[in-house]
């Protein structure tokens, strides 16, 4: 349900063209939709700014198309399908045309909110350790961005040669909020944490050899930074990094 429709509803509620027991049906039955495989939140753009996020993985091409239609047809916001194949896109494309697809953060997506703006002098800056990391990255940066954020990124500059971190303070000082993707040992998020006071995020991501067991040792080792003020989130989750920036960008 849209504000618009909201709206609607209560003008006609207000001009006795629609009864209280018809206009509290009509609430009742907007909240979600059964649709057998999924039950779909129509109000979640209401509570959180933004309609439901489709993970796609393990749902089959039409079930995505058909999730992705319900929500393009009950909202207004932009739209977004993480870990997606090329499959899910061509199905949702059969539906909304309008639909893209970003290969390197596996997401079908809808840009289409005008009414967002997203302002540089509250940037939200995103650093990966290496080039390994940067589907996760790019995951990140998507939802960042289509949540209304000004988003920036610096690739590959971990402390395996600090001094290329050390390239980007400016970028890190201008930073309202920072998210911090690495995997091997992790470092990362404990050396840029120590050298700002804004929020770092830290994504352990599933990148190393054997003894980094998927990025259970990158996790670890960022839940045991010892640097002040950086959070961590699951293994290779860049859409909660950008959700949960976003909404401490939103903040000011």
């Amino acid at each position: 349900m849209k504000e618009a429709d909201i709206a609607k509803l209560l003008q006609a509620y207000k001009e006795d063209a629609l009864s209280e027991a018809e206009a509290v049906q009509a609430i009742r039955d907007v909240p979600f939709e059964e649709m057998k495989f999924a039950e779909i939140d129509h109000h979640r753009e209401l509570r959180q700014g933004m309609p439901e996020v489709i993970y796609a993985a393990g749902k089959t091409p039409e079930q995505v198309r058909d999730i992705f239609y319900s929500l393009y047809t009950h909202s207004q916001g932009n739209l977004l399908a993480t870990r997606a194949g090329r499959e899910h896109y061509e199905k949702v494309l059969e539906k909304v045309p309008e639909a893209e697809y970003d290969e390197m953060a596996r997401a079908v997506y809808l840009d289409r909110d005008q009414s967002l703006v997203r302002d540089e002098k509250h940037k939200i800056l995103i650093l990966t350790a290496g080039t390994s990391d940067i589907p996760v990255a790019e995951e990140a940066r998507l939802t960042a961005h289509l949540f209304g954020n000004y988003v920036k990124t610096c690739y590959d500059c971990g402390v395996a040669g600090i001094h290329r971190l050390f390239a980007h303070l400016p970028e890190i000082e201008e930073a309202n909020v920072i998210i911090v993707i690495a995997g091997m040992e992790g470092a990362l998020a404990s050396v840029v944490g120590g050298l700002t006071d804004k929020p770092v995020i830290a994504v352990p991501t599933s990148v190393g050899y054997g003894a980094s067991f998927k990025g259970v040792a990158a996790l670890l080792s960022m839940l045991n930074s010892c640097a002040m003020g950086v959070s961590v989130v699951n293994i290779d989750n860049g859409f909660g990094a950008g959700a949960l920036a976003s909404k401490i960008n939103k903040l000011r």
